[in-house]
């Protein structure tokens, strides 16, 4: 049978044109949108621990002597004698266990965050963490000639000081803030919660204002995020002078006056 001439022209003609045809479709097919990447927040992940009789155990059963070795590598920023030379830094000394432990703890697991604390948090043992609360809570609070610690504030004036003297004693119901001596005790300082009156007052208003908007975020249950917000910016400074000042530690400072309008 006779082969046509045409016929490998046409099929390559029909081979060229189903190609374009081809292209044309995976050209404008709509192609799928990439997923998009998750969105980095910086707000920290809530503190959920629960306090069971294992947990407190281990932390109050430290090592006093090889917390004071482990010790060594905090003086630097913390002091000798476990009290800083710059406001922004908290004492250590004389801490309660459990609180300390916390925090460490906290700043280990990224549930407080901080650039300088959990490289140094994140090399720790639990037990290293136990050890150093127990340290640092035999630490006296009481001055020392050879201590480091920030010179106190001035007095406060009459503003803040009825400012603060409220809200330490007394709070502020209206606005749903209970008085800090209902869990910092009547002298700054109880067991299970951090120390106020050996605080900075420079360290304790940033605390206060880290709570306030949330960036820190390590309070059980949220109660320090809830009440910092409440705190106008004058109530976080009044406190902060407060405590920092050193009337924390003085049963029956605070000495609310009501003025009556």
């Amino acid at each position: 049978m006779p082969q046509d001439n045409n016929s490998a022209p046409k099929l390559f003609l029909a081979a060229m044109v189903a190609f374009v045809v081809m292209a044309a479709i995976v050209i404008w097919m709509p192609q799928p949108k990439p997923e998009t990447p998750p969105v980095k927040t910086s707000v920290p992940t809530p503190t959920n621990l629960a306090w069971t009789d294992e947990l407190i155990t281990e932390a109050n059963h430290g090592d006093v002597v090889r917390g004071m070795v482990l010790a060594r590598r905090c003086e630097k920023c913390h002091g000798e004698e476990g009290f800083s030379d710059t406001g922004e830094v908290p004492n250590l000394a004389s801490m309660d266990k459990l609180a300390f432990w916390k925090q460490l703890e906290d700043f280990r697991t990224g549930k407080r965050t901080s650039p300088i604390m959990q490289p140094v948090a994140t090399v720790l043992t639990r037990q290293d963490e136990s050890d150093l609360a127990a340290y640092y809570a035999m630490l006296p609070a009481l001055p020392d000639p050879q201590d480091s610690r920030v010179k106190q504030p001035p007095p406060l004036d009459a503003e803040t000081a009825t400012t603060a003297s409220r809200l330490v004693t007394l709070g502020d119901g209206a606005r749903g803030i209970p008085p800090c001596q209902a869990c910092h005790g009547p002298v700054g300082n109880l067991r299970g919660a951090p120390s106020l009156s050996t605080q900075n007052a420079d360290y304790i208003l940033d605390q206060l204002d880290s709570f306030a908007d949330a960036s820190r975020a390590n309070d059980i249950n949220l109660p320090m995020r809830t009440i910092a917000h409440q705190m106008t910016e004058q109530d976080r400074k009044a406190v902060s002078q407060y405590y920092g000042s050193g009337l924390g530690s003085m049963p029956g400072a605070a000495n609310p006056r009501w003025d009556k309008k």
